[in-house]
Formats: C-alpha cells, sequence, structure tokens
C-alpha cells in the first residue's frame, strides 16, 4: 500500500509518497508559510471600497488577500480568518496567500507529516529526491523517444510533448510518464498540455481515454483534445508545486538543497559550503546554526562568484 515519508530537512519539508519501493508522488514545503487550514486572528489592513475583498497581516508579519468580509468589517479590525490558499509563486513576485472570514478555534500550520499523515524518515534512498528535483530544475522529463518539457507560467503550466514517433504513436506513449510527472512535480492549478495534433477524430478519442485511465486517481477536470493537440487539465490549487518552487526561486531552492546536502555529510571535521555568492547569501541564520547543533561541526561558507548558481558543493574538511 502507497505510503507517504516525509524528512523534515533544514527550511524545508520533503515527502515522497512511496510505492513498492518506487517514489509516486512528491511534495515540498517551506516551514514558514501561511498552510491552508491555518486559522489566526489577524489585523484587516485595506479594504476595497464597495467590495469584500482586502488584505490582511498575519502575526508573522505576512500579508494576504482576503475576501467574503462581512459589511461591518472596517479597516484596523481584528478579525479571524482561515487560510484556504497558500502564496503563490509567479516570475519576480509572489502572489499572497488567499484568506476567508472563519468562527472556528484558531488553529496552528499543521506540518507537512501531519497534513499527509505520513511517517516521518531521517532520509530517503540515495538519489531520490536528488532526481526529481533536477527534473524539477531542468523542466525536462525524457522517455523512450520522447520528452516532456514543462514551462510554468502565471496563467499555466504549459507542457509540450516532443518526439521521434508518429503523432499517434508519441502522443499515446507520452500519457502514463505525463501522469506520473504530474504527481512528481506537484502540479495543480491549470496544465495545458500540447501534443502532437492528431487530425483523426478516432486518434483524439484514444488520447483522452488514455487519460483517462492514467489521471483517473487523481482529483482534477480536463478538456477533450481539440483539433489542435490541445488538452487542458485543472485542479485545485492550495499551495506551490515543486517546479514553482524550484523555477521561480532558484536560489532559495538551491540553498536548501546544499544545506540539507551538507547535513547528510558525515565524519568530524568541519562543513564547507561553496557556492555562488547569491546562494550563500540565502543561508539563514538559523539554518546554519540547525546545521551546527545536528552534526556538531563548525559551518565554513565560501562564496564564488565563478561557480554557477546550481554548481555548489559541500564536504567535510579538517576542523
Amino acid at each position: 500500500m502507497p505510503e507517504w515519508q516525509v524528512v523534515e530537512g533544514i527550511g524545508e519539508h520533503r515527502a515522497l509518497l512511496m510505492d513498492g519501493g518506487r517514489a509516486i508522488a512528491a511534495r515540498v514545503d517551506w516551514p514558514g508559510e501561511l498552510v491552508p487550514g491555518q486559522v489566526e486572528d489577524v489585523l484587516l489592513l485595506q479594504r476595497q471600497r464597495g467590495s469584500s475583498r482586502g488584505s490582511v497581516r498575519f502575526a508573522s508579519g505576512e500579508i494576504a488577500w482576503v475576501d467574503r468580509l462581512p459589511k461591518d468589517a472596517s479597516e484596523g479590525a481584528r478579525i479571524r480568518v482561515e487560510v484556504v490558499r497558500g502564496a503563490l509563486r509567479e516570475p519576480g513576485r509572489a502572489k499572497p496567500a488567499l484568506v476567508r472570514p472563519s468562527t472556528a478555534a484558531p488553529r496552528a500550520a499543521l506540518a507537512l507529516a501531519e497534513r499527509l499523515d505520513a511517517r516521518v524518515v531521517r532520509a530517503f534512498g540515495a538519489g531520490e529526491w536528488d532526481e526529481i528535483w533536477h527534473t524539477a530544475w531542468s523542466g525536462k522529463y525524457a522517455f523512450a523517444g520522447g520528452e516532456l518539457t514543462f514551462s510554468p507560467t502565471p496563467a499555466m503550466v504549459l507542457v509540450d510533448v516532443d518526439g521521434d514517433q508518429s503523432p499517434r504513436a508519441l502522443a499515446l506513449a507520452s500519457v502514463p510518464h505525463l501522469a506520473e510527472a504530474i504527481r512528481l512535480l506537484d502540479l495543480s492549478g491549470s496544465i495545458g498540455i500540447d501534443f502532437p495534433t492528431l487530425p483523426s477524430r478516432a486518434d483524439r478519442k484514444a488520447l483522452d481515454a488514455a487519460l483517462a485511465a492514467a489521471l483517473g486517481e487523481w482529483p482534477h477536470e480536463r478538456t477533450a483534445m481539440n483539433g489542435f493537440g490541445f488538452v487542458q487539465i485543472v485542479a485545485r490549487r492550495q499551495a506551490p508545486s515543486l517546479l514553482e518552487r524550484v523555477q521561480f526561486d532558484p536560489v532559495g531552492a538551491i540553498a536548501r538543497l546544499a544545506i540539507n546536502h551538507a547535513a547528510a555529510l558525515e565524519g568530524p571535521g568541519t562543513t564547507l559550503i561553496a557556492a555562488h555568492p547569491a546562494v550563500i547569501a540565502a543561508l539563514r541564520a538559523e539554518w546554519l546554526e540547525r546545521l551546527r547543533l545536528q552534526t556538531a561541526r563548525g559551518v565554513e561558507l565560501r562564496a564564488d562568484p565563478a561557480v554557477a548558481l546550481e554548481g555548489w558543493h559541500t564536504q567535510i574538511v579538517p576542523a
């Protein structure tokens, strides 16, 4: 039976849904962000004139959008809200979390392991997380005879299906890999898929049937393939996907990857993290302190502008 496993790392909680020793889905959470289901009393900062929408500020300082405000809610008042969607990342900016007024008792944000009813483990198998992470970094998912390219945009994630097979064979061959990649990259919201054009109505129906079978247990709505090979999928969106986190905040994602690799090193000495200056600057003081306590080693940071953003390395050096 599939089981969620979570590694509660430094600055990042990672989850894999394991089935027979194989990862079939992934999730990632950056602790400290607003989480769906969290209930808190907040300050109503601003209310749009003649509207039930506005903005609120949480005790953490994070600003969120609020809708469905009651008529008597005025600026400067304290109101209780529930988070319905976390903040989303887009190129160059973050879209604030969305909250709504609530009468529920205050409820702290649940950790990823609690939300998934997962088993917390010390580490995943060798290379399991790295392989999925690098798929998110490259946006490429190769399979025999073809490749999927994932391009996140503010409107939707676009998926291009390309390969050296006939259009019908390529489209059908891509479907199980597309379904797997959607789960591994934790995609949601609007997803547009550009399959090869299939002029035959029978071929398009076969593709639709294959998608229905591959995505049957994944909650979503889907259009039929149109005459240009395009299919749109819509799934409930509550938080950024792994793809969006890595591609829209590459520095933050790489900093978390590097420090957690450093935490996994064993042996005495000093932990050295060498990386691009932007990555070094993104390593928060509380993360470095946790690294020191967790490993009982000192930490040395080395910023090198000649190193590519993704070219970091970690090692243990003599103290």
